[in-house]
């Protein structure tokens, strides 16, 4: 049970929510995303950051609730404004309460299993170690249903603040990356060995994968649950799904009608050609069933841009990763529908407690000359694992990004 206490804490930042997001400064950060997604040459960069990594480090100190479910709401219901109010970068603030409507997916049938060391370190288990001997461990992958739950974590959040926020059914853009999903049952060492020493297999674990990846949005499709993907609703790796060339109402929905986000990060070791040979078409099958494409995490996607990732027809938004080569990525991307989605490197507000100004004003200064044939240029600041509790470097560091940003 949710005490009074916690209750009345709970309603307090769920009134909180909504007067953000009924804001003046709110509604132009709406129209500045719609003018971004609509490819409105006159519109301007967008900062996202994205700060899940950190949050930890600031949220839980702004706890006050008692209870575990209480909390798990306070923290989300901060989380959900601590961008606009602190850092006063272009996150919006919904005035609902989102719920994701989509199936889950067991790849391989194998559950991931990982080892926590430390508050970041992490190990996954192998399942896979030589991929001839193991193969016979590899099944069909596992969809799972699991509207029931969600929707009933929805119904929760209704009984306690839905007066107030709307608690509604919200897309989910689709996410599939094969490559992460084979490197969580198999070390990436062994993973590039079986790409040499097996590569008949190797494409046959692809092809399962692939083949499963397409069952589970099928499905989706056939069940009626695939709701739209644009304006407001998340798109991974900071970004948000605003554009004029997807739906934004409607039920009964297909694949082509939403976006989908795909990376494939766990392959920088490998080859352009190795990558074309064993990522490339399984990628491609998938994502051109989708009607927009957001690609890249923190791969150097310049590495593969020529033969494989240019040809992804339906591409609107890239990674340009710290590891990119941004001069050439600026170049490519001259007269293409596709956002220069800038990540820089954490380095800049994570690593010293101080941020060094002049080094962020020489960066960012260095990505929008690099950027400046390229359509559309939007940071997202993903991986800062700590700002070392400090809410204001991360508002200046934001402040710096924009001035820079108008120089443009």
């Amino acid at each position: 049970m949710i005490s009074g206490k916690d209750t009345a804490r709970l309603r307090e930042l769920a009134k909180r929510q909504l007067e953000y997001a009924n804001s003046e400064r709110n509604r132009r950060l709406y129209d500045d995303w719609k003018a971004h997604g609509d490819m409105n040459r006159q519109s301007r960069p967008m900062i996202t950051i994205e700060a899940g990594t950190f949050n930890d480090e600031i949220i839980t100190p702004m706890l006050r609730c008692e209870s575990q479910e209480a909390r798990r709401l306070e923290y989300l219901l901060i989380s959900n404004t601590i961008n606009f109010e602190h850092f006063k970068d272009d996150m919006i603030v919904r005035d609902y309460i989102p719920v994701d409507i989509a199936y889950e997916i067991t790849p391989y049938g194998l559950p991931v299993e990982r080892i926590e060391s430390g508050s970041l370190g992490h190990h996954f288990v192998s399942r896979i170690f030589d991929l001839k001997e193991d193969f016979h461990k590899l099944s069909k992958s596992i969809i799972h249903k699991n509207l029931d739950a969600k929707r009933k974590y929805g119904d929760r959040i209704r009984e306690i603040i839905g007066d107030i926020l709307p608690v509604k059914e919200s897309g989910a853009c689709a996410v599939a990356c094969l490559m992460q999903n084979v490197v969580h049952i198999m070390d990436m060492q062994d993973m590039f060995i079986a790409m040499i020493d097996e590569p008949e297999l190797f494409h046959q674990m692809m092809r399962m994968l692939t083949d499963d990846y397409i069952e589970i949005y099928r499905k989706m499709e056939d069940d009626g649950i695939i709701l739209p993907t644009n304006n407001d609703v998340w798109l991974s790796q900071g970004s948000l799904a605003f554009t004029n060339d997807l739906v934004d109402e409607g039920e009964q929905l297909k694949t082509s009608d939403i976006w989908v986000y795909m990376d494939a990060q766990e392959t920088s070791g490998v080859s352009a050609e190795m990558y074309h040979e064993f990522v490339f078409p399984y990628y491609k099958e998938i994502s051109e069933r989708f009607g927009l494409l957001s690609y890249g995490c923190c791969e150097s996607v310049s590495n593969v841009w020529e033969n494989s990732v240019s040809k992804y027809e339906n591409l609107r938004k890239v990674s340009i990763s710290p590891w990119c080569d941004e001069e050439y990525m600026g170049e490519r991307l001259q007269g293409r529908k596709v956002v220069y989605h800038r990540k820089p490197s954490p380095n800049l507000i994570g690593v010293e407690r101080n941020l060094d100004e002049n080094a962020a004003r020489k960066y960012i200064a260095k990505t929008i000359a690099a950027s400046r044939k390229a359509g559309k240029l939007e940071f997202s600041q993903r991986d800062v694992y700590t700002v070392h509790g400090d809410l204001r470097k991360v508002e200046r560091y934001v402040q710096i990004i924009r001035k820079e940003c108008e120089k443009r």
